[in-house]
């Protein structure tokens, strides 16, 4: 590329082709000054990065390397390239910021190396290779400083903004330093690179018309326009007279344009006026359009220079200060001394105002004492400050052996190095000598044997070059994996924190408007049946807050996360009420649980799903308790509640069991098929997986409860284990799964006979639960004690499905982690906690009737599952398993005296009406008592489940 160069062209501005400063002109603005007028020292200009390079591009004939001028702009973090440094207009820019790096040590041509940035790959050569390294480090380092970079300052003091210029600086130098890890800095390449490059001739190429861009026409045109301009301005200068300087003359044109002319003034010929100013050309308003379209790129003919005087200020300022700051130093140093010094003089003084005060000698003599005291605690404290001294020094002597003693192993290792690298040398000498031994020469002629043996030379120092040069490439790609690494890192974290600005707001938003729908419901309930046009507004203003939000924002706008109708689980967000009144408070608590979740999702659901991620194997430990009372995030679900399942049904697991029960029903219809049939549609209405006609988890169902009716015969089937097993479905996927989950509920979790014909272990959990709520909630049972509620008619169906119905979906789940790993105390927990958590809610109903309908779907207005699960494991005080049974075997013993005495009754009552109407045989039983299929179990009419 240098001998390329064989005629430099004449560079357009006058102080480009004489090489000295222009200090006059319509060009240049003064060294000192920057384009906005404000004065910057010499020192502090930053470092331009700008300098020629070829550039392979074009179509057909004129595909191939093009030389042009590159210039990086330090506030766009793009690079703009040009035909020739003088240009005034710039044919295209590099956007750098999502760009990545690549030299090529296998290309043709050396230096070459390629920007890849997302729409497309340039190819650029430099003039070598050390100037290659240099534009790829620097371009490093620029696109490192871009995302950087600190936004516009805002309105703090100036401490702030130093603080956070000297951070970004530091952090600058520290990506620096780590740079230089993998690549030692290039040094400036001189006159190839930076302002100083612009002083020298364009690289001239083999055709003229091959180094024009047609791809950018126009702009050619443009910046030929102005170079000609430019030109001929120059000549017009050059006519004058010889010894006359030609730059005063373009003075004038750029001082006394602003001042009409004064044609009378005194001392001045009228003739030397000057003239008005000729109607600009269209060549002209051609230049000054594009400069004004392409204000961003610079002239690179202003600014070549700075004036060294004003260097020469600078550093004898900076000398002064450093002097200043010494001397300031010495003088705190003194002040410091006559400090203590002014202490000390005055700790004397007062003890010696002390000892003249004294009025008897007995006090003086104290003092003398005390004084003696002082004095020998000073020096014990001298002793031993000496003796830590002494101690202090033998430690230092210690690490001086020590760093001795490894100096001399250092040094016997770098001669036992030093050895073995003369032996290498000596080998490869050898090598060499029998390799350029002479052969026989009888068989090889010696042309011959030395054509081979320069051959093999210079194929060993190309395979050193290829070797140099791929270590460089790896050195240099390290260093850019290393760096685009950090920035993507930065990237996601910005990411991740607008995400979590999206989330808050998005809470929020969720907020206001589940407060807004809360106001209307208010409203609605005062208004009452009231008629006229505020009632017919308001039923409107319902109306279109019922109405659900598109589920899919614009395409010109943010994707946010819009409630959708159902969760990740397939149950509705908002809960179908029957009423129609309770619409609006459904839209109201599916509106807090977006808040919820929302605001939970980043602050504590991420920490709880890098905890089980990091969990690795499970095994029984305090800290796996506390996780799955947390909840467990749902890729981990499956998983966890596998584990958990195989710890309770391991001792009744059995390969094939599942299969082999699922086959006996095909061969054989049980007696409870008719009954799982009529339960399977009424399960989980709200859930769209046992809804929808084409979904299969109806089928997996009815599979599952037939295969445990058969496995579990004394039990069969019992109204409540559709929803046991419809939850494990949803959770697991698989049939075999589920099955062993309803046996681990069933038959090791939940006491015996809970799912029993007679339910009376159920019964019996009732009981307990009613002396727990005296003990915990003695106000709220008090009041519904007063208002005769019994709360048996909801909580029975809490323990037998375990919430299934009662709880929304994500809090549901997190009771069931914790449920299938401690057992039937975590119920009993949970159901404390939702009375706890509506407290004060059921002591405002003063109506027993208000009080039923509203415990019909209270549990389905608790929305905050944290605040649940603390008041469920920390707020009520901790009741151990042993205590629960002891409740439970007093309740059941005194359950079973009940039934006995009820059975009792009951034979006494048959056999009066079998004396009084002898037509009803001994033993039957009317159809009112059951539905007269044998092995089906059904609840008993004293079970509220029954209703």
């Amino acid at each position: 590329m240098e001998g390329a160069r064989e005629k430099p062209p004449e560079p357009s501005s006058p102080a480009l082709r004489s090489g000295e400063p222009e200090t006059r002109g319509p060009e240049l603005l003064p060294p000192e000054e920057e384009p906005g007028g404000c004065a910057r020292p010499p020192d502090t200009a930053p470092k331009k990065l700008c300098g020629y390079l070829s550039k392979f591009g074009g179509k057909g004939p004129l595909r191939g390397w093009k030389s042009r001028w590159f210039f990086y702009d330090e506030r766009k973090c793009h690079l703009y390239y040009s035909r020739t440094a003088q240009d005034a207009n710039p044919l295209d820019s590099i956007d750098l910021s999502g760009a990545v790096f690549d030299c090529k040590p296998d290309a043709s041509e050396e230096g070459t190396f390629e920007i890849k940035t997302p729409s497309r790959v340039i190819t650029l050569k430099a003039a070598n290779k050390q100037v290659m390294l240099y534009w790829l480090q620097q371009l490093q380092m620029k696109r490192w400083e871009f995302h950087n970079s600190l936004p516009a300052p805002p309105v703090a003091p100036d401490a702030a903004l130093a603080g956070n210029e000297s951070a970004l600086r530091l952090e600058l130098e520290q990506e620096e330093a780590e740079l230089e890890e993998f690549l030692c800095p290039v040094k400036t390449p001189p006159g190839l690179v930076g302002m100083a490059a612009a002083l020298q001739p364009a690289p001239v190429m083999p055709s003229a018309l091959q180094n024009i861009s047609l791809k950018h026409l126009g702009t050619e045109i443009q910046n030929t326009m102005y170079s000609i301009r430019g030109n001929r301005q120059a000549q017009g200068i050059g006519h004058g007279p010889p010894g006359e300087d030609p730059l005063p003359s373009t003075e004038p044109q750029r001082e006394e344009r602003p001042s009409s002319p004064d044609p009378s003034a005194p001392g001045k010929d009228p003739g030397e006026t000057l003239k008005p100013a000729p109607k600009p050309s269209l060549t002209a308003n051609l230049i000054q359009k594009a400069k004004r379209q392409n204000n961003n790129f610079p002239l690179f003919a202003e600014g070549l220079t700075r004036n060294r005087t004003v260097q020469e200020k600078a550093l004898a300022l900076e000398q002064q200060v450093l002097m200043l700051t010494k001397e300031l130093e010495s003088q705190k140093e003194l002040v410091r001394i006559l400090h203590k010094a002014l202490e000390a003089a005055q700790q004397e003084k007062r003890a010696t105002s002390a000892y003249l005060a004294a009025a008897e000698d007995k006090d003086r003599l104290e003092l003398v004492r005390h004084k003696v005291r002082q004095i020998a605690e000073l020096g014990r404290r001298v002793e031993a400050l000496e003796q830590e001294r002494e101690s202090l020094a033998q430690t230092a002597s210690l690490r001086e052996q020590q760093v001795q003693e490894l100096q001399q192993h250092v040094q016997l290792l770098m001669d036992k190095n030093q050895a073995k690298q003369q032996v290498i040398c000596k080998l490869s000498e050898k090598v060499t000598q029998d390799f350029v031994r002479p052969p026989n020469p009888l068989l090889v002629a010696p042309d011959a044997a030395d054509r081979d043996f320069l051959s093999q030379q210079e194929k060993m120092e190309h395979l050193k070059d290829d070797m140099e040069a791929y270590q460089t490439q790896n050195r240099f790609l390290n260093s850019e994996i290393h760096q685009v690494t950090k920035i993507w890192r930065k990237v996601a974290e910005k990411e991740r924190n607008l995400l979590m600005k999206c989330a808050y707001l998005q809470a929020k938003n969720c907020q206001v408007e589940s407060k807004y729908l809360a106001g209307l419901r208010r409203l609605q309930e005062a208004m009452g049946n009231q008629g006229g046009e505020s009632t017919e507004l308001l039923r409107q203003l319902i109306q279109e807050a019922l109405q659900w939000e598109a589920s899919e924002a614009s395409a010109d706008s943010v994707e946010l996360s819009p409630i959708s109708e159902y969760d990740e689980y397939g149950f509705q967000t908002v809960p179908n009420y029957e009423v129609e009144d309770l619409k609006l408070l459904a839209k109201i608590q599916a509106l807090e649980v977006r808040s919820h979740h929302l605001l939970a999702h980043e602050a504590m659901e991420r920490p709880l799903r890098e905890r089980w991620a990091a969990l690795g194997e499970l095994a029984p430990s305090v800290e796996l308790k506390q996780l799955l009372r947390m909840g467990v995030s749902q890729e981990h679900r499956p998983r966890v509640w596998r584990w958990l399942i195989h710890r309770r049904v391991q001792h009744l697991q059995v390969l094939g069991r599942y299969q082999e029960l699922l086959s006996r029903g095909q061969t054989c219809k049980h007696p409870a098929a008719r009954q799982i049939e009529l339960d399977l549609n009424r399960t989980f209405t709200n859930n769209k997986h046992f809804t929808c006609p084409t979904s299969s988890f109806p089928d997996k169902l009815r599979r599952v409860l037939l295969a445990f009716s058969w496995q579990n015969p004394s039990i069969g089937y019992c109204q409540g284990l559709n929803r046991l097993a419809a939850v494990a479905l949803l959770v697991l996927g698989e049939e075999e799964s589920a099955f062993w989950c309803l046996v681990a509920i069933v038959e090791t979790i939940m006491p015996a006979d809970y799912y029993s014909k007679t339910l009376t272990a159920s019964q019996v959990d009732q009981r307990v639960l009613q002396d727990l709520l005296s003990e915990k909630l003695p106000r709220l049972m008090a009041h519904l004690g007063q208002l005769r509620v019994d709360l048996s008619f909801v909580t029975f169906n809490w323990f037998l499905v375990v919430f299934a119905d009662s709880l929304i979906s994500n809090i549901l789940l997190q009771v069931w982690d914790a449920f299938l790993y401690e057992g039937t105390k975590v119920v009993f927990r949970y159901a404390l906690a939702i009375f706890k958590y509506t407290e004060e809610e059921i002591l405002r109903l003063q109506d027993n009737l208000e009080i039923y309908q509203y415990l019909r779907f209270f549990t389905k207005t608790i929305c905050n599952s944290r605040k649940l699960m603390s008041i469920a494991f920390n707020d009520m005080n901790p009741f151990p398993m042993k205590q629960l049974q002891q409740l439970r075997a007093v309740h059941r013993e005194r359950l079973e005296a009940e039934l006995r005495e009820l059975e009792q009754l009951k034979a006494e009552y048959l056999e009066t009406r079998a004396a009084q109407d002898p037509v009803v045989p001994e033993g039957c039983a009317s159809d009112d008592e059951g539905d007269g299929e044998p092995g089906v179990a059904t609840c008993t009419p004293q079970s509220p489940l029954h209703s």
